[in-house]
């Protein structure tokens, strides 16, 4: 190792150690959420794709950081060369070197002396420990959300749970006085091999069959990236898309579908691809976020010899369109953007 890359290895671990100082000084546009610092990119751009590790996890050390949209990574003394424009690495260990000389705001020396979050809140483990802690879907709250937008084939969702009276962690979005927990559709997020690494929750309004009136209304704690929620079995073709009522309008329509559910369009970008899969169909929104990721996805499939296919709403999202249309129609449509082997053998079932 040379020996700016050893002096850079050096100033990664000590700002690790103020990893979440070092986020609201380059990052101020972000947010903690559990042990997270959450924003849109490396520049700061307000938004949820890109996650600073402000604890260690099994997955990580203090301070790597995943941007889910693109791809990158890396430690923080990355973060700080990307945030900066930097062309040099000597440039950045100035900046940090710099950094770390600052004297602590009064504001830091009060979080450093608070005693930090449980061991392990947000990991893999305790995300398994809501889900087993839930129960099942039938005849709760969260049902009647989802009944309520036409979603009613509520049978064999083993991936779907309900809890009563779920944490919720307000953030600076929220209220004053924002309630503590709330009733919640909670559902498990797997790998490929079926284990689960993570929890999605969807927090519900207890008083009617609307979500929560909260800032963060949904939100997943344990390993997302790359896993999903996913409904049926694969064999050589799933759908892919964003979000559990999306997927589920499609299984009203069409049962007989793989269907894999990602918690967010940047992590719909970032899913794992089966082994066994030949196409790939992408359940479509209209709208930026959804053409960002069916790119990524594209430029993905491509490399590795998916043949990827979109399904494209009428309306907004497929969920309008099962509420306006029905599930016939809509089934109508989904069958007409088949590939001819997948409508041949939708159609003989």
């Amino acid at each position: 190792m040379g020996r700016l890359s050893t002096r850079a290895a050096d100033l990664s671990a000590r700002l690790a150690q103020n990893a979440q100082v070092v986020c609201r000084h380059y990052l101020p546009a972000g947010r903690r959420e559990g042990r997270y610092w959450m924003v849109g990119d490396v520049t700061g751009t307000p938004g949820r794709s890109l996650y600073v590790r402000l604890f260690e996890t099994e997955r990580g050390a203090i301070g790597n950081w995943v941007d889910a949209a693109t791809g990158e990574h890396g430690d923080l003394i990355d973060l700080i060369r990307l945030n900066q424009r930097h062309g040099r690495l000597a440039e950045t260990i100035d900046e940090a070197e710099r950094f770390l000389s600052l004297p602590p705001s009064a504001d830091d020396e009060q979080r450093n002396r608070s005693p930090g979050p449980p061991a392990r809140a947000g990991s893999p483990t305790a995300a398994r420990k809501l889900f087993a802690a839930s129960k099942p879907l039938k005849g709760t709250l969260a049902a009647r959300y989802l009944q309520d937008r036409g979603i009613t084939q509520l049978t064999d969702l083993p991936a779907l749970r309900f809890h009563p009276r779920c944490f919720y962690r307000p953030n600076d979005d929220d209220v004053p006085g924002t309630l503590g927990a709330f009733p919640a559709l909670i559902a498990a997020v797997t790998d490929l091999d079926g284990t689960q690494t993570g929890t999605h929750r969807t927090w519900l309004d207890p008083a009617g069959s609307n979500k929560a009136n909260v800032a963060s209304p949904r939100r997943a704690m344990g390993n997302i990236l790359g896993n999903a929620i996913r409904f049926g079995q694969c064999e050589d073709m799933i759908v892919a898309g964003e979000g559990i009522e999306t997927m589920l309008s499609l299984r009203e329509a069409l049962p007989i579908l793989p269907l894999v559910a990602a918690t967010s369009s940047s992590h719909l970008a970032a899913i794992q691809f089966p082994p066994t899969i030949r196409r790939l169909y992408v359940a479509r929104d209209r709208d930026a976020a959804g053409d960002a990721a069916f790119a990524i996805l594209a430029e993905r499939a491509q490399a590795v010899g998916i043949e990827l296919l979109p399904f494209m709403p009428v309306l907004g999202d497929f969920n309008d369109d099962l509420r306006q249309h029905g599930p016939s129609v809509l089934g109508e449509s989904l069958i007409a953007q088949l590939h001819e082997a997948d409508r041949a053998r939708v159609l003989r079932r």
